[in-house]
């Protein structure tokens, strides 16, 4: 069965929104070398709707790692816990960057299971930002919300 289409003019309006980010892990689409992707912050298989406000621009990498997850278990308190969610949630209220810049910090329970569910400290993502630093790339420079 085929997945239905995400319209053109919607594609469109997350890709403006989300400048050229992962909602997740922040890298830019410019700097990776893939392709990213417009994905359904909850599923379309948990009820999730093709709307602006279910969408987010992903890299690849977290969009494989999220699969169909909405709620993920907190590394240090081992509680079940939301899933970061990139239109209701503020990322500077979960996350942080590490003094380094390499490591994306877990503020929250939330922002804990979701660097944790998602990979988000690998090592090729820390080689990636500790390269970008050095290039004056890195997405902490960039605006947050």
């Amino acid at each position: 069965m085929s997945s239905p289409r995400i319209p053109a003019s919607l594609r469109r309006s997350v890709l403006a929104a989300a400048r050229g980010r992962c909602a997740f892990c922040r890298s830019e689409e410019k700097l990776m070398g893939v392709t990213f992707e417009v994905d359904h912050i909850v599923p379309r298989l948990r009820g999730g709707k093709a709307s602006l406000s279910n969408l987010c621009l992903c890299c690849p990498s977290c969009n494989r790692h999220k699969a169909t997850k909405t709620y993920v278990v907190d590394p240090t308190t081992g509680a079940e816990t939301p899933l970061f969610h990139p239109i209701l949630d503020h990322w500077s209220e979960h996350f942080a960057w590490s003094d380094d810049g390499a490591h994306v910090l877990g503020l929250t329970p939330t922002g804990r299971a979701t660097t944790e569910a998602l990979k988000m400290n690998r090592s090729q993502m820390l080689a990636l930002r500790r390269y970008w630093l050095a290039n004056g790339n890195h997405p902490r420079n960039a605006e947050e919300e």
